[in-house]
């Protein structure tokens, strides 16, 4: 007997390109998930129109529009009743209900516990780890907590930072990374693989 599908929901602020790879998994069948809903805290970013041009559930929650209290409980709404709550560059902090403790994840382009918390994201992060001259950068799937960037790490794959990179082309080669990680620590929940006891996860 199959499995039935993980039922999903994703948030997201900007240009919407992981939940695009998400969904290219989901239909090319390599990925036993639906996308039940797309939240998204602005109006006017290139994720919303491609959401609605996959022809997903996609709402906007305004953050800037709305008091912390309702932007809150207006994400927390949105996404009631899915299995799975993924963040794709979700650049507002939605405080984490207990009931989703362990059910939401999120995807950074570093090699967590460095180069994360408030203000780094996206090209911010790969020019920090130019900066500080590493030889390793890639990305950390994790668990999220009520903090920026932090929570148990399911998983991590990285890549060579070479002598002429720039943070566009770094950034390019982290995400191809990104677009095999995400799917793979959603598959290992969808099998019940992720084994969560406090800040530790063990892939079973």
């Amino acid at each position: 007997m199959s499995q039935a599908p993980i039922r999903l929901g994703m948030l997201i602020s900007g240009g919407g390109r992981t939940l695009v790879n998400l969904q290219e998994h989901i239909a090319a069948g390599t990925l036993n998930a639906s996308m039940e809903i797309v939240v998204s805290s602005r109006g006017d970013v290139k994720g919303v129109e491609r959401s609605r041009e996959l022809r997903l559930p996609t709402i906007v929650i305004e953050r800037k529009s709305l008091s912390s209290e309702t932007f809150q409980h207006s994400v927390t709404d949105a996404v009631a009743g899915v299995d799975l709550v993924l963040m794709g560059g979700f650049l507002s902090l939605w405080r984490i209900p207990d009931e989703f403790n362990g059910r939401v994840m999120n995807i950074h382009p570093a090699l967590l516990p460095e180069f994360g918390g408030r203000g780094m994201y996206g090209e911010r992060v790969h020019e920090a780890v130019l900066a500080a001259g590493k030889t390793v950068s890639g990305c950390t799937v994790h668990f999220c907590d009520n903090e920026y960037d932090h929570g148990p790490i399911i998983l991590q794959r990285k890549v060579s930072v070479l002598p002429d990179d720039t943070p566009d082309t770094l950034a390019a080669r982290v995400f191809e990374q990104e677009c095999i990680a995400y799917p793979q620590a959603v598959r290992l929940f969808a099998e019940g693989r992720i084994a969560l006891e406090g800040d530790s996860v063990t892939i079973v």
